[in-house]
């Protein structure tokens, strides 16, 4: 079982690593959903998330989920072949977590190195939980 802190890392590099990993056989549980990163201009990123969940809701159409780990798991999902076996099997072996559970507390943290910033100076991006807010959840 792998333990990743995502911390500081960006959202679709992550959920790339992860996505390949859940398919190699991994079980994966990640922790601080809500402190991912999602790049790009602030105004663009709301508009866009905005726009995708206004689209559809829960009776009819696509649902897309306004709490950071659900965001976070949508996103995972997207990346694997879910309407396959192999995909869905891939599916159910990852957990994320807003925070840190108390069965996770001492277990050691990864941060895959695929899934970090690439440039400090970078200031266009906000962290998953803001966005999370701004959407209107509540965690």
């Amino acid at each position: 079982m792998i333990v990743v802190d995502a911390t500081g890392l960006v959202m679709g590099r992550l959920a790339s690593v992860t996505a390949k990993s859940l398919l190699a056989g991994e079980e994966i549980n990640i922790v601080n959903a809500e402190k991912a990163l999602i790049t790009g201009r602030r105004d663009f990123i709301f508009d866009d998330y905005q726009q995708t969940r206004t689209r559809g809701h829960k009776e009819r159409g696509p649902y897309f989920p306004r709490r950071p780990e659900m965001i976070l798991k949508r996103t995972v999902r997207g990346m694997l072949p879910y309407k396959m076996r192999r995909g869905r099997d891939a599916f159910s072996r990852l957990k994320i977590y807003v925070g840190v559970p108390r069965d996770l507390k001492g277990a050691q943290f990864v941060q895959p190195d695929g899934a970090k910033m690439r440039t400090a100076s970078n200031n266009r991006y906000i962290e998953l939980g803001f966005l999370s807010k701004r959407l209107g959840a509540s965690f």
